[in-house]
């Protein structure tokens, strides 16, 4: 007869057994299940590009690559500003030449760099150190470079000035030799008077020629005075301003009026031999604040009044 085994058990080990598993099983599966649902969100954010979830990994590497680009930038524009300061200076030396030609003093380089002045203070404009230092630095030299465009512009516009009033006082310099003909360089001061046979200054030059040579206007100005005056026969003088006139004496005919405004190289009169002449002759004269001047030192020998004429 065959012998039948018994098998106890233990409710209550068994429940505890079963269910700590199906915890265990939960907890993996749960585990799981949530690294599938993290990188499907993860997945679907990069996809879209622009961190739909609010995960901040698109977003904080586009913010990386925004700062490189940035600071590139930067470097980028600071050299570009570098290239205009150096242009800045160019401008600047060239300017004071121009200065120097029309007699205004130069601008010393202090004044030049410093501008009109001016302090340039650090701002903190992101939480990077880098960008902020690049920042500030190009914001000061931008600063310099607009303070000494602006100091440039009004320096060239006072040379435009002065050019200006230069051509105006360089029209009524009396800078040509009014009549062709022969004159001493040394005809100017004391000498003997060749008619009156004594030493006397003479406070001009005497050009030699024909009765009739044409005299011309050695600036631009007004007629003062026509007429016969003691000596020096008939007359003509011209104010020429900025405290010149000039004087043309021993005439043979005079062409023009009181009060005519002539130009630099315009028929004024005619050579003649009135008054104290032994010869037929001009007496020029050139004053300024009415003292006599040499009239050699304002000729300017490579022109004459033929330069002037239409």
């Amino acid at each position: 007869m065959r012998k039948t085994k018994l098998y106890r058990f233990s409710l209550g080990s068994l429940t505890f057994q079963e269910a700590r598993w199906t915890r265990t099983r939960l907890l993996i599966s749960g585990f799981l299940l949530g690294i599938v649902i993290f990188f499907s969100l993860f997945a679907i954010n990069h996809y879209y590009y622009n961190d739909v979830f609010g995960l901040g990994f698109i977003q904080n590497n586009s913010l990386v690559n925004e700062n490189r680009v940035l600071q590139n930038q930067l470097q980028y524009l600071t050299q570009r500003i570098d290239v205009i300061q150096k242009q800045l200076n160019f401008l600047g030396n060239k300017g004071n030449e121009l200065r120097l030609l029309t007699d205004l003093p130069k601008l010393d380089e202090d004044l030049q760099k410093a501008g009109i002045g001016g302090t340039d203070e650090r701002v903190d404009f992101t939480s990077s150190s880098n960008v902020n230092t690049m920042l500030n630095n190009l914001l000061a030299t931008a600063n310099q470079a607009e303070r000494e465009l602006r100091l440039q512009t009004k320096s060239y516009e006072a040379v435009g000035t002065a050019y200006d009033q230069n051509k105006v006082r360089f029209a009524h310099f009396p800078a040509i030799k009014p009549m062709d003909g022969f004159y001493n360089q040394n005809g100017f001061g004391m000498r003997m008077h060749p008619i009156l046979g004594y030493v006397r200054k003479h406070e001009g030059i005497d050009i030699d020629n024909e009765i009739g040579t044409p005299i011309y206007a050695s600036a631009e100005g007004t007629i003062e005075f026509t007429g016969h005056k003691g000596g020096y026969g008939l007359t003509l003088e011209i104010n020429h301003g900025f405290s010149f006139r000039t004087l043309y004496g021993h005439l043979s005919k005079i062409l023009v009026h009181e009060g005519q405004k002539v130009k630099r190289g315009e028929l004024i009169a005619h050579c003649g031999n009135t008054g104290l002449s032994n010869a037929p002759h001009l007496h020029y004269e050139v004053r300024i604040n009415g003292v006599a001047q040499n009239p050699t030192d304002y000729f300017f020998d490579d022109v004459s009044a033929k330069d002037f004429q239409n």
